[in-house]
């Protein structure tokens, strides 16, 4: 008896920053960390100006928006290297 195997295609899971799940510690401006963090320090170590450690919950928030360019290049690092996309950019 032959027996068939079936296989799946593989499934690919695009993670995003979402603005409703944000964290409420986050303060107002472009940059936002949302509920997706699982406290890696990237974004900590990047831009240490901008983000840091809500110790109690175990993740990081935006404690300062970018106000030089240089700020907001290591934000922008910080977001593009987030592993899980944590971190949100709403354009403004």
């Amino acid at each position: 008896m032959q027996s068939l195997q079936y296989r799946e295609p593989p499934i690919t899971i695009f993670f995003m920053a979402d603005l409703a799940n944000k964290y409420a510690e986050n303060v107002l401006g472009k940059y936002y960390v949302d509920t997706q963090c699982i406290d890696c320090d990237l974004c900590r170590e990047t831009a240490p100006s901008n983000f840091t450690r809500q110790d109690d919950g175990g993740y990081s928030f935006v404690y300062k928006q970018p106000e030089t360019p240089e700020e907001e290049e290591k934000c922008r690092e910080a977001k593009e290297g987030c592993p899980v996309e944590a971190i949100g950019d709403n354009g403004s």
